[in-house]
C-alpha cells in the first residue's frame, strides 16, 4: 500500500522547512520534495526606507549569516552612492570588510562542520539521537570540542573588531566603512602567547580538515556515493580564476568542467540568471536563462567554488586543493565532499585573517569613498552557504523603491530537491518501515549544503518539519514529525 512520508521540522539547519516523500504500492519513491512555506516578506520591508539603511536593515534576515547580507548589501549601496562594485573602496575600507567577511567565513564554517554535520559523521546518521549531536561530540572528542568552540569564537571577536558587535553589526557603511582596526585590536590576534591568536587557527583548520580527510579514508564509499548527481556550478572567481570570496566576475561551468557562465559582470545578473515560482514552496528555484528551466538548475557554496576556481590565493589551502583535485578530478559533483570544499575554505579564511591582520591598512584613517550617483546598484558576495545577490533601486527622495535578493540556499533549491530524492530512493525503496535513521539520513544530504531556509525566503515567523506518508488515494498512513 502506498503511503506519504512527511519529515517536519528539519533539524540541525537554520530555519524551518519540511520533507515529504511519496512512496507508491510497490514501495518505490515517486516523489520527494523539500518545503519551504516560510513567509517571503523582505523585499517589500524595505521598500521606502532610506538606501543608507539597507545594509543594517537586511541583517534581519538571519542570526546565522547576518554580516553576508550586511556586506552584499553595502557593495550594492557603494555603487549607487559611485564608489564602484568592489574594488573603488580605499584600501582600508575594503580590506577592513574583507577581515570581517572573513571572519564570517571561519566561524560559520567552524559551526556547521563540528556542531551540525560532525555528528552525523562520527556516529552514524543513524545513531541514538541522544548521542548525535554537539554534546555527544564532547563527551567523545573533548579536545575537538574545545578547539570547535574557540574557533568560532574567534571568528565572532573579529566580526566584533571589523563590525562593532558580533552579530547584526554597523561597520560597512556606503562607500566604505565607519572605523579601522586599532593597534591594540590588532595586536590582541596576533599575540604569540595566546594560543587562541591567527596562527593557531590556521594549525586548528588544517586539523580540523586532517580529522575529515582521516574520516573519508575510512568512509570512501559513504562520503563518495551517499548522494551524487551532475549538475552546474557556479560562484564568483577573481578575474585570474582565483578563489576570491568577497568581490569577482560571475562564472559557471557545466557538469563536465566546460564554462557556461564566462566570467561576466554580476552588475549584469539579471541577464543570466531567472527564478522559477512553484507552488508548492516559497523559496523559489533559480536557473541560467540560457540553458532553460530543466537544465540550468547549478549548485553554490564551497563545493561549487571549488569547482569553478582555478587556484587558492593561499599556500596551504592552495596545496590541500590541489590534493583535493588530484582525487575529486576536474569537476565534483558528489554532495559529501561540500565538507571536504567546507573545511579547505576555512583554512583559506585563516590564513587570509592572518595576513590581512598584519597590513597596516588597516590603521589607516582614509575610510570611505564616494562618486557619481547612481539609481541602481547590486551587490554580490560569496556567503559561507554560496553565491548571495542584493539588488537595489532608488529614487531621487534617496528611498529604495525596488529590492531583489537571490541567496544562497535560494540558489541550491533545485540541488537539495535532488539530494532529498536521491537519498529517499536509496534508503527507503522497498522497506516495509520507515525508521528514524532513513529519515535522517535524508536530512544529512540537506545539511550538507549548511542551508539557511529563514533568508531563502527572507522570513518572517516560523514553521516546523514534518514527513507525511500518503497512500495514492490520498489517504495518510503515518507522519511523522520532528
Amino acid at each position: 500500500m502506498g503511503k506519504k512520508i512527511t519529515i517536519e521540522p528539519v533539524t540541525r539547519v537554520e530555519g524551518h522547512g519540511k520533507v515529504t516523500i511519496n512512496i507508491n504500492d510497490k514501495g518505490e519513491v515517486e516523489q520527494s520534495r523539500l518545503h519551504i512555506v516560510e513567509f517571503r516578506g523582505f523585499e517589500r520591508f524595505v521598500q521606502g526606507r532610506p538606501y543608507w539603511e539597507a545594509p543594517v536593515l537586511v541583517q534581519r534576515l538571519c542570526g546565522i549569516c547576518p554580516v553576508s547580507h550586511h556586506l552584499a548589501s553595502a557593495k550594492a549601496i557603494d555603487v549607487i552612492v559611485g564608489a564602484g562594485t568592489g574594488t573603488g573602496l580605499t584600501p582600508a575600507g575594503e580590506k577592513m570588510r574583507r577581515l570581517m567577511h572573513y571572519g564570517q567565513i571561519f566561524q560559520s564554517h567552524s559551526l556547521h562542520f563540528f556542531h551540525l554535520a560532525a555528528p552525523d559523521l562520527l556516529f552514524g546518521y543513524d545513531s541514538d539521537p541522544a548521542l548525535r549531536n554537539v554534546i555527544g561530540i564532547a563527551m567523545a572528542n573533548k579536545e575537538l570540542a574545545v578547539q570547535a568552540v574557540l574557533m568560532r569564537k574567534f571568528g565572532q571577536e573579529i566580526i566584533k573588531a571589523t563590525a562593532g558587535k558580533k552579530i547584526h553589526g554597523t561597520g560597512a557603511i556606503p562607500g566604505g566603512i565607519n572605523k579601522n582596526l586599532s593597534v591594540a585590536e590588532r595586536d590582541s590576534f596576533l599575540k604569540a602567547a595566546d594560543p587562541n591568536n591567527a596562527d593557531y587557527m590556521v594549525k586548528w583548520a588544517q586539523g580540523a580538515l586532517d580529522f575529515f580527510k582521516g574520516y573519508y579514508k575510512k568512509n570512501k564509499d559513504f562520503i563518495d556515493n551517499f548522494s551524487y548527481f551532475p549538475s552546474n556550478h557556479m560562484s564568483l572567481v577573481r578575474k585570474d580564476g582565483a578563489l576570491d570570496l568577497y568581490h569577482g566576475v560571475l562564472r559557471a561551468v557545466d557538469a563536465d568542467g566546460r564554462k557556461v557562465l564566462h566570467d561576466v559582470d554580476y552588475q549584469d545578473y539579471l541577464k543570466y540568471i531567472r527564478e522559477e515560482v512553484k507552488s508548492w514552496s516559497y523559496m523559489k528555484f533559480p536557473y541560467m536563462m540560457s540553458m532553460g528551466k530543466e537544465k540550468g538548475w547549478y549548485r553554490v557554496g564551497p563545493l561549487a567554488r571549488l569547482n569553478t576556481a582555478d587556484f587558492i590565493p593561499s599556500p596551504i589551502a592552495q596545496k590541500e586543493f590541489e590534493e583535493y583535485k588530484s582525487l575529486t578530478g576536474k569537476v565534483n559533483n558528489r554532495c559529501m565532499h561540500t565538507h571536504w570544499a567546507r573545511l579547505i575554505e576555512t583554512i583559506h579564511a585563516a590564513e587570509m585573517i592572518r595576513d590581512l591582520l598584519n597590513d597596516s591598512d588597516l590603521q589607516s584613517d582614509n575610510l570611505v569613498t564616494s562618486g557619481t550617483r547612481q539609481a541602481r546598484g547590486v551587490g554580490v558576495i560569496e556567503a559561507p552557504r554560496g553565491t548571495l545577490f542584493h539588488e537595489y533601486s532608488v529614487n531621487n527622495n534617496d528611498q529604495i523603491t525596488e529590492c531583489n535578493m537571490i541567496v544562497s540556499t535560494t540558489n541550491n533549491n533545485e540541488p537539495m530537491n535532488r539530494a532529498v530524492n536521491f537519498v529517499a530512493k536509496a534508503m527507503m525503496n522497498g522497506k516495509k518501515e520507515i525508521t528514524e535513521g532513513m529519515m535522517n539520513a535524508v536530512e544529512v544530504a540537506i545539511r550538507a549544503y549548511d542551508p539557511c531556509l529563514s533568508c531563502a525566503t527572507h522570513a518572517y515567523g516560523q514553521m516546523p518539519l514534518e514527513i507525511t506518508l500518503i497512500d495514492p488515494n490520498g489517504m495518510i498512513l503515518d507522519k511523522k514529525a520532528k
